[in-house]
């Protein structure tokens, strides 16, 4: 019966329907299903005080939020600057010595580099990860974690490839965090120029025809396996997803010419990539590298001689292009409001994106203020990230930092700073929609609910006599609503059992909850 229970969820997940909002409980619901990582009791009841205009302002205007600092203050690696990150956590030197292996011996170095670059890297990447889901667990400003997560997608780079490793925890803090509610322009020049980007892309190695490294910086970098490769000419990996990713999008109507007049104004905008130097892994013009030529990029001309000034030239260029406002546009709608947007609404987004020169605060605002958002109730489907964060926002409270729970979403699909390509993870449902992805939730919230996720407490109501009381308690607090219909009738067939004399059996909340975890009312949002 219970197994049955959970194929009647399953089926029902595959599933998408919208209605719209009606009580003023379900709106509030909505709203922090998108605004937020999902309600918890505390959220609710503070919208449900206040008003739900009253709460986006405060969080569109955030205040400080000294718990959570004070929660992350136990995780030592998020202040690292690249260089210590780099000499703190790459394999040390005590292992050459450990290994017997003389300095000298390159080789030797080389191998044991190999065989050990994960071990103490993968710190980094816990802590960082384990840093998102605190905060989007427990954070007051719910909404600017909801966007540092949309924005450092939209600017992905990956933790897999190379020295991005020791980079990207510098990369969420300095170039994606200080900026979501900035202006478009200066969270993409915060991009382009972090070493983590110009890693991931190759811009560090794009340079003129015919320029080559000096033979002691090339010895330099031989050295370690773990550096990018050497330049080797123009490199136009960088300017390609700047155009089609980052800004225009796809059908912008750009060329190839174009993807390699931008990589030409961008050549030059490198890194120090020597380790042994104080200031590894800052950014750096590398003026001898720069193409001087004069380009052309669609409509802009950039004359001979400009220098750094042609790259940001280029970057004023595309953030304030019509195909860039409606790129943007489309993917904020698409994150808010449904995996098919209302083309009026995007077009409306991208309007206030255009007059307000890419003033992302306000651009939030207007999508909150539409009406398609408020009408577009239980259209998506929750990432894996939002469904854990929102699965203990509702029953539970992280009592301890465990890595356990960082890994939970790698075995959903979604290992946080290492999606591989440039597209960041995909948006839309049918990404993470499937029967196996599907049963992996429904394992996680019975797992959750039955209080086996390591440093997680789980505060349920009691349970009573009368079934449906029971599964309407539990709903209430894992939903902020009462179930639906279908929803109640599937768990009382799921879970009722009679007595022998005929007396119906208590319902262990546990089990309730953990099937409503699993819900298609609690994976849409």
């Amino acid at each position: 019966m219970f197994m049955a229970g959970m194929r009647a969820l399953l089926s029902g997940l595959l599933l998408l329907s919208g209605v719209s909002v009606a009580e003023p409980r379900e709106r509030v619901t909505h709203l922090l299903n998108r605004a937020a990582f999902g309600p918890s009791p505390a959220d609710v009841a503070e919208v449900e005080k206040v008003g739900v205009e009253n709460w986006l302002t405060s969080q569109l205007q955030p205040g400080l939020d000294p718990a959570v600092q004070q929660r992350l203050a136990q995780l030592k690696t998020l202040d690292l600057s690249i260089a210590q990150a780099f000499d703190q956590y790459a394999p040390p030197k005590q292992k050459l010595k450990e290994a017997g292996i003389d300095a000298t011996d390159e080789a030797g170095k080389r191998r044991l580099m190999r065989e050990a670059k994960d071990e103490l890297p993968r710190q980094l990447i816990i802590e960082l990860t384990q840093a998102r889901l605190i905060r989007a667990i427990e954070s007051r400003r719910q909404l600017e974690e909801v966007l540092v997560d949309f924005w450092f997608n939209h600017f992905n780079v990956s933790a897999e490839k190379g020295r991005v490793k020791w980079m990207v925890t510098s990369y969420e803090r300095d170039a994606i965090r200080p900026f979501v509610f900035g202006k478009f322009r200066d969270l993409l020049g915060a991009t382009a120029k972090h070493p983590a980007m110009l890693v991931y892309l190759d811009n560090w190695q794009s340079v003129r025809d015919g320029f080559e490294l000096k033979r002691k910086k090339r010895e330099d970098l031989d050295d370690d396996d773990e550096a990018p490769k050497l330049p080797r000419g123009l490199n136009e990996n960088y300017a390609r997803e700047l155009m089609e990713l980052h800004t225009l999008g796809v059908d912008a109507g750009y060329s190839q010419n174009d993807v390699r007049e931008a990589a030409r104004a961008l050549t030059g905008w490198s890194l120090v990539a020597q380790p042994t130097k104080p200031d590894f892994g800052s950014f750096i013009f590398r003026r001898p590298a720069h193409d001087e030529g004069s380009k052309f990029v669609f409509s802009l001309k950039l004359p001979a001689g400009g220098g750094q000034g042609d790259g940001e030239a280029l970057l004023d260029f595309l953030a304030r292009h019509p195909a860039t406002a409606k790129h943007i546009a489309f993917k904020l709608c698409q994150r808010f409001v449904s995996d098919a947007p209302p083309p009026a609404l995007v077009e409306r987004i991208a309007a206030r994106f255009t007059a307000t020169d890419g003033d992302l605060r306000a651009v939030t605002q207007a999508i909150f203020d539409a009406p398609e958002f408020w009408s577009s109730v239980d259209v998506k489907t929750k990432t894996p990230l939002e469904f854990v964060a929102s699965s203990i926002r509702a029953v539970g409270t992280v009592t301890e930092l465990k890595p356990a729970l960082a890994r939970t979403l790698d075995g959903m699909g979604q290992p946080l700073y290492r999606c591989t390509p440039p597209t960041g993870f995909a948006e839309n449902a049918s990404a993470w929609v499937s029967a196996g992805a599907l049963v992996a939730r429904i394992n996680f919230g019975l797992a959750l609910t039955s209080g086996r996720v390591p440093g997680v407490t789980v505060s349920l109501p009691p349970t009573t006599s009368d079934p449906q009381v029971t599964i309407d308690a539990v709903a209430a607090r894992v939903l902020g609503h009462l179930p639906t219909s279908t929803t109640r009738e599937t768990l009382m067939n799921a879970l009722v059992a009679k007595e022998q004399d005929g007396e119906v059996r208590r319902l262990e909340p546990s089990k309730v909850a953990g099937l409503l975890l699993g819900s298609p009312e609690f994976q849409h949002q």
